[in-house]
């Protein structure tokens, strides 16, 4: 071969050589930027799911709650209740043995829920319902649940801050922690249990006397029971307004009526456990007396 031949050849494997240098950096270039639109994406939703779950909820916005629902929720008629008994209420208030729950010499009954909260939503009717058999209430307004994505989005129901009560069998407080508004990843703080009722919801509220910590809605009555997490199915008021909550409540044959009534009879049997059976009208009635098979 001659020298020419030898050159030349040695100058073609040189270009060879820098021709795969420049293919193995080409896709070197194109892994690593492939990787990097991977790592940007990832990154991207990432931030995106922070956003999303700290982002601001606007909660709908509730108002006095007119006199005529106002009515029809605290007097409804004993003949539905009756008719209802226990109804298809479930999870209901289990005896503890703890001291008694008293205030000015009266059985207490001790609530805590939130705004945001749709079991709290839910619970709070036959709450209001059973209580009024015992007492009166004043200024109760209507809210909702939190928006989705939250369980049960926007279920209609009544709000205890602001409102009060009076009674001369037993004593009721109730504590609002929360609004149904959130704002940096939080809902906005509404009330603040006072230092003795925080003792007696983290140590009621929590395993042996409950299944889960710290759950609510959460109701302590008297001492004799702890009741935690709604007791009916509130499905079918989701679409309802305030109004026609309370309506259907005069129909023991719906399934509001089934629910909330229901409910509202076995907490009121509790209730009379607690009051030594006053008013023996109240408790010694059919509603009262069937639902009472039902206590824990």
């Amino acid at each position: 071969m001659g020298k020419s031949s030898r050159v030349q050849n040695a100058r073609l494997a040189q270009v060879r050589a820098e021709q795969a240098k420049a293919e193995q950096r080409r896709k070197l270039l194109i892994a690593g930027g492939t990787v990097g639109v991977v790592v940007l994406v990832v990154v991207g939703l990432v931030f995106a799911a922070l956003q999303g779950a700290n982002k601001d909820v606007a909660g709908k916005a509730g108002s006095a709650l007119d006199q005529a629902s106002f009515a029809k929720l605290t007097n409804v008629p004993a003949s539905a209740l009756d008719t209802v008994g226990a109804g298809s209420s479930s999870n209901p208030p289990r005896t503890i043995d703890a001291p008694a729950l008293t205030k000015d010499g009266k059985p207490r009954v001790l609530y805590v829920g939130a705004e945001f909260c749709p079991y709290c939503a839910s619970q709070r009717w036959p709450l209001v319902v059973a209580l009024s058999r015992f007492g009166t209430f004043n200024n109760l307004s209507t809210t909702y649940s939190a928006p989705a994505p939250e369980p049960n989005p926007n279920t209609p129901t009544i709000t205890f801050h602001g409102s009060t009560y009076t009674s001369q069998y037993l004593s009721f407080t109730a504590y609002e922690t929360a609004t149904n508004e959130k704002s940096n990843g939080n809902w906005k703080p509404l009330e603040t249990l006072s230092s003795e009722d925080q003792t007696l919801f983290s140590t009621y509220n929590a395993p042996p006397y409950t299944q889960t910590k710290g759950a609510i809605p959460w109701l302590d009555i008297a001492g004799t029971s702890i009741q935690e997490g709604a007791s009916w199915d509130a499905t079918p008021i989701l679409a309802m307004s305030h109004a026609q909550v309370v309506t259907a409540l005069a129909d023991p044959s719906t399934p509001t009526g089934q629910g909330v009534l229901g409910t509202a009879n076995v907490l009121t049997a509790q209730i009379c456990k607690a009051t030594g059976g006053q008013p023996a009208n109240v408790c010694t009635s059919a509603g009262v007396v069937a639902a009472a098979a039902k206590l824990q």
